[in-house]
């Protein structure tokens, strides 16, 4: 109980800002107050920004700006980060502005009106109906929250879904698609319904120091749909507003809203997100992830100490008492290679450069999960996430510069500049190459995911200016270390390795020790895939942190195990054996992005398939960098400790 309390306990951490006596920069409580009340530190204008709109049926996001919709004009848009920049999130003002417990009923904002013999309009008007077919979603924000739309799923449960459609269809044979199931009135064959008005409810906290007015707890909305007879002069009732799929002439929406303000005294602003987060499904699964995670290590763990502690121990006892010479002759086992066991592996120049980004990896996912797990990097803080992964990850290239280089010239390696310029470019290259042909579809595709050309110059600019001089600071000082020592001497002419049972050869080893590790992470990798392609909120960063932890003892474990299960067999090539054994988790994560694209995604058209899989790419090679890193490392101290505690003649 004390271990579900303590993740809970990080899990809201990371979920909510912290309370009253600590808050973030940027992430300090807003006040409001009625008009004519206003002090410095309260307001009374409450003000609406509209994010990019995005689909679970596609992966290309759209900025509010791409539609059609009433525009804020005149008005400044609020900076973005590197991270939300990255992410394609683009936050911007928006025509509807609220006072403080001033209610509105059906205020007009704008109406649009579109003549399909005109060309420009029956593009917007074609753009408006593809959106809707493909049920993309708006996403409003008041006051850094995100205004949901709250609604009865099964199981009598509720579900507050942070966007809501821009519209809905009804198929040519009658049956309606996504949100067109909520009303009855929606039912004309082949029709497009435009949610053209909303019934916004904004609830609030009275501070309990009432001179600082209320701070903003919730905002919640229903989006409607009606045909305002009168724009100017809308009362939002009557039929639904509907845009057939074969309209001629002219079509008018008129975009209405109305808002109302409750007082809520059971919830505080620190826990303001509590609502959103406790809607989002399957808590319960993630326990049983951990549970089932915990299994496998404990198995894991019970095998490594059982070869450590009896088969190691009676190995090392049975070697240290051998002082007879035919004794000796008689040796077997993995003390048979002490003398080609450091012998260096082939293309040891490729194996120390992905160690050494593999190093860099491992340390930010460490970092960036244990801020996450205290909070800084809450939903509430936008881009946060992203935007600290990504600058330790240039501040890291010293530990990845020296990892390379030490390994490099424990190999025997002399072309030392080399080994710097691959480090510090061959697996960045390839993620931003990548990551690169992906802007550019995004670019073709009028995506608002798609990079602005100024902050490529800035990403380029942050790996070659910081990033590899960096990298080269770290292989200096590895390269002017001396070499690794090892425990026993190499032989000069390499010892034949006998021929190996079908269990004991490369492939079969490398492909059974990949199956643990994932076994270990597929739950969370599926809350993981949602959050990404799904759009749904990821605040489980306790849980991740542990699963992380878990991840990195159960390659270790897989990778010792099979490492010593190969010496006895007299093969000492374990170098690139350990590095894959664990690395091939990697190639089970693509099998499961491919089985998750085919079960659980909706995703239609090209440019949308060959950007998950583009972007798949690049997740899978950082895994593989990440757990081979973990193998290796796990491999060369345990090889590095049996043959130091061996006499050696």
């Amino acid at each position: 109980m004390a271990l579900r309390r303590l993740l809970i306990a990080a899990a809201l951490a990371a979920a909510a800002p912290p309370a009253a006596a600590f808050y973030l920069p940027g992430l300090a409580p807003v006040n409001f107050c009625e008009p004519g009340k206003e002090k410095p530190e309260c307001q009374s204008g409450i003000e609406l920004f509209v994010n990019r709109l995005d689909s679970v049926e596609s992966v290309l996001p759209y900025e509010y700006t791409a539609f059609d919709f009433c525009q804020a004009e005149g008005k400044k848009r609020p900076s973005e980060n590197l991270g939300q920049v990255l992410f394609g999130e683009r936050i911007e003002p928006s025509p509807y502005r609220f006072t403080f417990n001033k209610e509105e009923t059906c205020k007009p904002v704008c109406t649009k009106t579109y003549d399909t013999k005109k060309p420009e309009d029956k593009q917007k008007l074609d753009f408006l109906k593809k959106s809707m077919l493909l049920n993309y979603q708006h996403h409003w924000i008041v006051d850094n929250m995100p205004v949901t739309w709250c609604y009865d799923v099964e199981d009598g449960q509720r579900f507050c879904n942070p966007g809501f459609p821009i519209g809905c269809y009804i198929t040519e044979d009658g049956r309606p698609k996504d949100a067109c199931v909520i009303n009855s009135e929606f039912h004309e064959k082949d029709t497009f319904y435009i949610f053209n008005h909303v019934d916004i409810k904004i609830y609030y906290h009275v501070v309990e120091n009432e001179a600082l007015g209320a701070r903003l707890v919730a905002a919640k909305l229903e989006p409607k749909s009606y045909k305002h007879t009168h724009p100017e002069n809308p009362d939002c009732s009557g039929v639904p507003m509907d845009i057939s799929n074969k309209a001629n002439g002219e079509v008018k929406i008129a975009y209405t809203y109305s808002v109302t303000f409750h007082e809520e005294k059971n919830i505080r602003w620190a826990s303001r997100w509590d609502y959103i987060l406790e809607s989002m499904p399957h808590t319960h699964i993630q326990w049983f992830s951990i549970m089932n995670s915990l299994v496998i290590v404990l198995f894991l763990s019970g095998m490594v100490a059982m070869i450590m502690l009896r088969t190691l121990h009676k190995d090392i006892a049975r070697y240290n008492q051998m002082d007879s010479t035919e004794d000796a002759q008689e040796e077997f086992g993995w003390k048979l290679v002490h003398g080609d066991i450091f012998r260096p592996p082939r293309k040891g120049m490729l194996l120390s450069v992905f160690l050494g980004s593999g190093t860099q990896i491992l340390i930010m996912t460490f970092v960036t999960l244990f801020f996450a797990c205290l909070g800084f990097l809450s939903p509430a803080n936008r881009g946060a996430l992203m935007t600290c992964a990504v600058v330790l990850w240039v501040l890291l290239g010293t530990p990845a510069g020296y990892v390379a280089a030490r390994f490099y010239k424990s190999f025997g390696g002399e072309k030392w500049k080399t080994n710097v310029l691959l480090t510090s470019f061959l697996c960045p290259g390839i993620v931003f190459a990548d990551f690169f042909i992906m802007n550019l579809i995004l670019w073709g595709e009028g995506s608002s995911a798609a990079i602005p050309f100024g902050t490529l110059v800035a990403i380029l600019a942050l790996w070659f200016c910081i990033s590899v001089p960096l990298t080269f600071i770290g292989a200096y000082f590895g390269f002017k270390k001396n070499a690794i020592e090892h425990p026993v001497r190499t032989n000069q002419i390499p010892r034949q390795i006998p021929e190996q049972s079908f269990y004991t050869k490369p492939l079969p080893g490398i492909i059974m020790g990949g199956i643990l590790p994932f076994g270990c992470i597929f739950i969370q990798l599926f809350f993981i895939l949602n959050s990404i392609w799904s759009h749904q909120m990821y605040y489980m960063f306790g849980f991740l942190f542990l699963v992380f932890i878990i991840l990195v003892i159960t390659c270790s474990e897989a990778t010792i195990l099979l490492c010593y299960f190969h010496l006895c067999a007299e093969d000492y090539h374990w170098q690139w054996r350990s590095f894959l054994t664990s690395g091939f988790t990697a190639v089970y994560f693509l099998i499961y992005a491919i089985h998750y694209f085919f079960s659980k995604l909706q995703i239609t058209g090209t440019a949308s398939t060959i950007l998950y899989f583009g972007y798949t790419m690049i997740m899978v090679l950082i895994f593989f960098l990440f757990t081979g890193t973990i193998g290796f490392f796990a491999c060369f101290w345990f090889v590095t400790k049996i043959y130091s505690v061996v006499k050696v003649d």
